[in-house]
């Protein structure tokens, strides 16, 4: 059953590349532009009522299959990818029971999936769950703790598109008490700290984080962590806590991150673009 599947996996990831590219084509393992390829590709797509491809061996598997065969793949940026292929494909690697969104309802009318704001999602979310956030608004999120394995992702292109703003006189916005990574976010603090680290392993990538300048923004810190990689009144040593920061700009505060366990800042590296401070860090046992 498992080489079915990591068959399927491979085959699925080939055809979302090829499929969803209208202008290239491939040639012994070299993209071409401007190929004959883009021509077959429309197509195929344009083939079937559902867009796949006529005589497809993705055809004789049923929704079930196809969907558990998604859930392998990373949200970013496979499982999007695979959502362009055809209409079938975006139906099954959007449904909600491989990620859960969080938008602004255009009417009054609730989907299977579908929040109005992260708490919700969170809470209704199963460990492993992602958590897609439309771009385009401005989500409040106040002391929302996250006590399981999660993925929140901004749907936007960039870190900018998609907000989550913690009000004044909340601690924090987001709350980690297990493994989790955040992506594409734009993240807001008027005081406390945008994320609070108390255990797990959290990896930032691609966001921004921002503490907004005001009297007392030396009180604001983008990242606080408090976690205890050893406890001395325990006898067994917990490991796994730790913060990972990618290409992350961070903006404000006293400093980039306070930490207040055993955990210290390592492995710093910062690139200066026209406007902004880019940072990738570590922050681990010494």
């Amino acid at each position: 059953m498992r080489t079915h599947l990591t068959a399927g996996l491979d085959y699925l990831l080939v055809t979302a590349s090829l499929v969803s590219c209208s202008v290239d084509e491939v040639v012994d393992g070299v993209v071409v532009t401007g190929g004959r390829f883009g021509e077959m590709a429309k197509r195929l797509r344009e083939a079937s009522p559902w867009g796949e491809p006529p005589g497809s061996p993705a055809n004789s598997l049923d929704d079930g299959c196809l969907m558990h065969i998604f859930s392998f793949l990373s949200p970013i940026p496979d499982r999007y990818n695979t959502a362009l292929v055809c209409h079938r494909w975006r139906y099954l690697a959007c449904h909600p029971r491989l990620w859960l969104r969080v938008e602004r309802p255009l009417r009054n009318v609730t989907e299977p999936g579908v929040y109005t704001n992260l708490e919700a999602a969170v809470s209704a979310a199963r460990p492993g769950d992602t958590i897609l956030i439309a771009a385009g608004s401005t989500y409040l999120a106040c002391n929302i703790q996250i006590k399981k394995p999660l993925c929140i992702i901004g749907g936007g292109e960039l870190p900018d598109d998609t907000v989550l703003t913690c009000s004044r006189g909340s601690e924090n916005a987001l709350e980690f008490l297990s493994t989790c990574k955040i992506a594409n976010l734009t993240i807001k603090a008027e005081l406390g700290c945008c994320l609070l680290h108390r255990s797990g392993k959290l990896t930032i990538e691609e966001c921004l984080l921002q503490c907004e300048q005001n009297p007392l923004d030396y009180l604001s810190f983008p990242i606080v962590s408090t976690a205890i990689e050893y406890n001395a009144l325990s006898s067994l040593r917990e490991q796994g806590h730790g913060v990972t920061v990618v290409r992350t700009r961070i903006e404000g505060g006293a400093k980039a991150i306070r930490t207040n366990g055993t955990l210290a800042l390592q492995h710093v590296r910062a690139i200066y673009a026209r406007s902004s401070v880019f940072f990738w860090f570590e922050v681990g046992e010494t």
